[in-house]
């Protein structure tokens, strides 16, 4: 028993080292000075601020940040209201055709971007919405909605029928229901797939080139496409532009970790 124990923890502190020893490594490229050769992970020897300063400048980060904010801001709660009602119209209310409605955002979790993200430049050009945040945020809600509502029809479904069946005799309706009774005991599920919405949005790129023409309105990520192609023998620069555009997930993750870990958890367990 004790072997296995060790085993177990013996995995985990290598896998936790694969994880951090890359990490660790960028940033301390990250505060060499600008233009630094490097050889490996190697500590500065002159720690310098000057990496970070140099590539938010150069990069136009500002502008980008700007951008990937203003997306992700109203991508992830109309992403995250869309997928409670589906689920909540799949699981509680059984709408007619749930089950086959059920499958259908099922099968949509095996369809990635690459293959449908020129069918969808087209069809947002027709209607004037490419190049503009709107189509790409209408286009990012709709890229999502296949797990959101997965993921909500699994958490309502491991709530207890009595609860809602009580709820229903005192007279509640469905969006008192919802409201009232199911969401205030859904937030661990709620915030959890908010997070996953901030990251996901946060890091699309494909989606964001294809359909984002103007370079200043572009999000983090695809700016920093560019970035690399025009610094790529600078590696303290690149390091740094990494940190800035990873920078928002670490701090969203850390601020709702509690949270996050509790929802996913609740899933692996009820699941």
């Amino acid at each position: 028993m004790r072997g296995g124990v060790g085993l177990r923890y013996g995995v985990l502190v290598l896998l936790t080292v694969m994880i951090l020893v890359p990490f660790v490594g960028i940033i301390l490229a990250a505060l060499h000075p600008p233009g630094a050769q490097l050889d490996g992970l190697s500590i500065p020897d002159r720690w310098s601020w000057e990496s970070f300063a140099l590539a938010w400048q150069q990069g136009n980060f500002t502008a980008l940040m700007r951008s990937s904010v203003l997306i992700a801001a109203f991508v992830v709660p109309l992403s995250v209201v869309l997928a409670t009602l589906a689920g909540f119209g799949l699981q509680i209310l059984k709408v007619w055709g749930n089950k086959t409605l059920s499958f259908a955002f099922v099968m949509g979790l095996t369809l990635p971007i690459e293959v449908i993200v020129v069918a969808l430049y087209f069809n947002l050009r027709e209607v004037g919405l490419t190049n503009s945040y709107t189509g790409i945020i209408l286009a990012e809600a709709a890229l999502f909605m296949p797990f959101g509502v997965y993921w909500m029809q699994t958490h309502f479904s491991n709530i207890p029928g009595e609860l809602v069946e009580a709820a229903r005799i005192d007279g509640a309706r469905d969006m008192v229901v919802l409201l009232r009774v199911l969401l205030p005991i859904s937030w661990p599920a709620l915030t959890t797939l908010s997070v996953l919405y901030f990251m996901w949005s946060w890091n699309q790129f494909m989606l964001v080139l294809v359909m984002m023409q103007d370079p200043e309105r572009r999000t983090a990520p695809g700016g920093l496409g560019l970035f690399v192609g025009q610094y790529t023998t600078d590696i303290p620069l690149l390091a740094a532009a990494c940190l800035i555009v990873v920078a928002p997930i670490v701090v969203v993750y850390l601020v709702f970790q509690r949270s996050f870990v509790s929802g996913i958890t609740q899933g692996a367990i009820k699941g």
